[in-house]
């Protein structure tokens, strides 16, 4: 199983590479995370934010290299999970062995069609986060939620 975090936006900052390499690294091979950078479209030429959240959308769509993968959309709406619900969650995930592809929006955030058909929408919080930390708390969680599932001492109650 795969654990596929299509995020649109590229070039982040040098922290943003480090900090989600070091837990991309941590991870065991039956639960990888790989990484697709979506572009973003440009904002010029008068386009309304429905028109970007669609173009991306198709993006998003074209890079998932898996059409029968567990989609997971990110959004401030979502269900708000635990860690210890994520890790319940990420080992039914394991079992049924798809790939999970967690997709994290553009500025804008994600188009109409990309969150119908999603399995489940996920909310890492009632805040507004930057989208570039949204992938160090989303690996992080991803991370914390096998050492959950293997009994690591990461992860404390």
């Amino acid at each position: 199983m795969e654990l596929i975090i299509a995020a649109v936006g590229t070039r982040m900052p040098d922290w943003v590479d480090t900090a989600f390499a070091e837990y991309q690294k941590r991870m065991p091979r039956e639960a990888r995370i790989r990484l697709l950078e979506i572009k973003p479209e440009k904002r010029d030429g008068g386009k309304t934010a429905q028109q970007i959240m669609g173009l991306e959308a198709a993006r998003i769509t074209a890079a998932l290299p898996n059409k029968g993968c567990y989609q997971i959309v990110l959004d401030e709406r979502g269900k708000q999970l635990t860690s210890l619900a994520l890790a319940d969650a990420l080992q039914n995930w394991l079992a049924a062995g798809r790939d999970v592809a967690l997709i994290v929006g553009g500025a804008d955030g994600l188009a109409p069609e990309i969150k119908a058909r999603a399995d489940l929408m996920w909310s890492l919080s009632a805040l507004t986060l930057p989208h570039a930390l949204v992938r160090v708390v989303l690996a992080e969680q991803l991370y914390r939620a096998v050492s959950i599932l293997q009994n690591h001492p990461y992860h404390r109650e």
